[in-house]
């Protein structure tokens, strides 16, 4: 039965470059499109740039363009890098477009005519100089709770705070460096603690109904609370003039929150592909439609994606979506992204240095699973696992045994051997491999393919083509081979293709074969069918290009702007108003004493420390800093240190550092150590101060 499929990702800000942390859910997206097309479903995958906001505004008056010319240029840069990595959007729009408006302004009167707009007035921190009102990341002061210092309007980095901006100690604006004003504002709120949306929502968001992953379910059950508990806020939906975005209809002045406009693009730009391609858009949006919505986003936005979206959508008569998949952050070599170290890696930088961007998607597909976990990008691994994979066991196969089918028989093939085990095992193989990868499970269909492809290289082995070819009366047994290698390669590449449609594409050219679909896998190339002289189909990376990659964007730095939201890691963390944590901005070359000071180190003594189960890098340490209960903190030194040796030895720990919340406990501190430029080539070095010192003395 063919499949009516509608897809979307998060929409990237036009505020900023792609980077790799961007492309984790768009590779994700679009290995999942590819796959359902190749299965024959009709399968529609749109997106567009999220255009509207106060930076959007800021940046466009600081460079002295409107704000409709550097959306526009941002939008080509986006297309540019997103096709770089072969992304296969069949539509890929602006919020900034009639569709999404004229959508915009459907939704606010439907909602309106159910009661479910309400204004009132709210005091906000205004800038005199600019004469606007700020947005939560365009203030900071000291922390309400901490007191710590440069902190945003909205949460503290230090130690994990969330208040509201008026509650900053010392607040400034960051776009003119003045302290703000309080001044009240008539606003616009969308009523998401009306009883008819918690309902709903209760409802939409249990685990039993599985449009969200049991984590994020569970996520929900917190922010929605226990039945009575009426924890839902009213959504703030409109913004003051100066703004960038579209006016609230009979509303002056008044601006729809780029957060109201952002979802609604993702009908706006299938409704502008609707128009080009003659699509019924009501068929998939209506209510009671049979087409399947999903949406890949990151797991910070879940909040919008799984509340306040569903919620406007159900009570402006619009379907709600099938699914929406979350998944984790990205981090490089184990930590988060960052720019002094040069593993800030834009999208553009990685394509410029001439690395494939198919290793890249061949990579986070082996990392990629249907949780909400984070994935890691470790660099010297990426540079292992693609030479190893893709070449010396996938590429590997076509290359030792096309050459003799070119050269001694014309470049025709025999009839393969249907019952070869290898072969057999890959048609075997191949319907629990598609459940894989309808279910997002992609790092274990990497895993399955490349034992198949294994097999495959343990067949070549063991006939030994290149000896055959030595022995005149092995002649026929020698076209028999290459025959089946070459067949088993044609169906490790109908297992790949969704991950590599440009080396598929190749492949499909060299095999003189039509473009691959997924049931191929279990069809044998024909007796006489000829093939074209092999080229090389992909080379290996060379370790000197990751090098040159991490200095290149270590070098390419620039002094962040003062207006400037740092970037982020994740798509859809890029929008600086109502996101997450942000990636930080480079950091000084030197500090004040007062800055040393606000750090409390101590020695500390290792009275126990075990491996944890289930975590690559990291050792489980009980720590005695001279109080009353030993501290527990998770270390990343696992690759460094054997457990046992460290119990009894003295380091150094940051005492107040906020605890954190991991899968494995809670983290009461951090100790320190010293590395290279990566902890795998430089090598990790706990911090040890000399004998005599004693745990708790602080260190200064």
């Amino acid at each position: 039965m063919t499949r009516k499929i509608l897809v979307t990702s998060a929409l990237p800000y036009a505020n900023g470059a792609i980077h790799l942390g961007h492309l984790v859910e768009y590779i994700q997206t679009d290995i999942w499109v590819r796959f359902q097309k190749m299965r024959g479903h009709a399968c529609w995958y749109v997106c567009a740039d999220d255009t509207h906001g106060t930076p959007v505004m800021l940046r466009a008056e600081k460079e002295g363009v409107t704000p409709e010319a550097l959306i526009e240029r941002v939008r080509s840069e986006h297309t540019r890098d997103f096709g770089g990595f072969l992304i296969g959007f069949d539509n890929y729009h602006s919020t900034h477009a009639p569709e999404t408006r004229a959508f915009c302004d459907l939704f606010y009167q439907r909602l309106k005519a159910a009661g479910l707009i309400k204004a009132r007035f709210i005091e906000q921190f205004y800038d005199p100089v600019k004469a606007m009102f700020l947005p939560d990341r365009f203030i900071k002061g000291e922390c309400p709770k901490c007191g710590a210092a440069d902190q945003y309007g909205d949460s503290c980095e230090a130690c994990g705070a969330a208040y509201v901006p008026t509650e900053l100690k010392n607040p400034c604006s960051v776009v003119s460096g003045v302290r703000p004003e309080l001044r009240a504002s008539e606003h616009y709120f969308f009523r998401l603690s009306d009883p008819r949306c918690e309902t709903f929502l209760r409802a939409y968001t249990r685990q039993e109904n599985g449009v969200l992953q049991p984590e994020a379910a569970n996520k929900m059950r917190e922010w929605l609370g226990e039945e009575g508990e009426h924890l839902l806020a009213d959504w703030d939906i409109s913004r003051d003039a100066p703004y960038f975005g579209f006016g609230i209809p009979d509303a002056p002045g008044k601006f729809f929150y780029v957060w109201l406009d952002a979802p609604i693009g993702y009908m706006g730009s299938f409704q502008n592909l609707c128009h080009r391609e003659g699509l019924d858009f009501n068929a998939f949006w209506q209510p009671g439609s049979n087409a399947e919505l999903y949406h890949f986003i990151g797991k910070d936005i879940l909040y919008f994606h799984a509340l306040f979206w569903p919620a406007e959508l159900e009570a402006a008569g619009f379907r709600t979506p099938t699914k929406i998949f979350a998944h984790g952050f990205l981090t490089v070599d184990g930590l988060k992204m960052s720019k002094s170290r040069g593993t800030f890696i834009t999208a553009e930088s990685y394509l410029a240095e001439g690395l494939n961007p198919e290793w890249l998607r061949y990579y986070f597909a082996g990392k990629l699973s249907a949780s909400m976990e984070d994935i890691d990008l470790n660099l010297d691994d990426f540079v292992a696992r693609v030479n190893a994979d893709l070449i010396g066991k996938y590429v590997n196969i076509a290359s030792r045994a096309a050459g003799f089918i070119v050269k001694r028989f014309g470049g025709r093939l025999l009839a393969a051997d249907a019952e070869l085990p290898a072969l057999r095992a890959i048609r075997e193989a191949a319907p629990g491999i598609a459940e894989r990868y309808e279910n997002r499970e992609f790092a274990k269909a990497m895993r399955e393919i490349m034992a198949l492809a294994d097999g495959a290289n343990q067949y070549v082995d063991r006939e030994k083509p290149w000896e055959l070819a030595k022995i005149p009366e092995k002649e026929a047994q020698l076209h028999a081979v290459c025959s089946n290698s070459l067949n088993l390669f044609y169906q490790l590449t109908a297992l790949l293709k969704p991950v590599l449609p440009a080396l598929s594409a190749r492949v499909e050219a060299f095999l003189d074969v039509a473009p691959i679909a997924w049931d191929d896998v279990q069809r044998l190339l024909p007796a006489g069918h000829g093939i074209q002289p092999y080229a090389h189909l992909m080379t290996r990376i060379d370790p000197k290009q990751i090098a040159q990659l991490v200095a290149a964007n270590r070098e390419s730095l620039a002094p962040a702007a003062p207006i400037a939201a740092p970037a982020a890691t994740d798509a859809g963390k890029a929008k600086t108003e109502g996101a997450a944590k942000t990636e930080d901005a480079p950091k000084p070359d030197v500090i004040s004493i007062d800055d040393f000071d606000r750090m409390d180190l101590r020695v500390a003594r290792v009275v126990d420390a075990a491996r944890v189960e289930g975590a690559e890098k990291l050792i489980r340490l009980v720590l005695d800093i001279g109080e009353e209960k030993p501290r527990q903190v998770f270390a990343g030194i696992k690759s460094a240190y054997d457990p046992a040796a460290l119990k009894g030895r003295l380091t150094v720990m940051v005492a107040n550092l906020a605890p954190r919340k991991m899968k494995f406990g809670l983290s009461e501190g951090m100790v320190l150590a010293a590395s290279g430029a990566n902890d795998v080539a430089g090598g990790i070095y706990l911090i040890s101060p000399d004998a005599g010192a004693t745990p708790g003395m602080r260190v200064k």
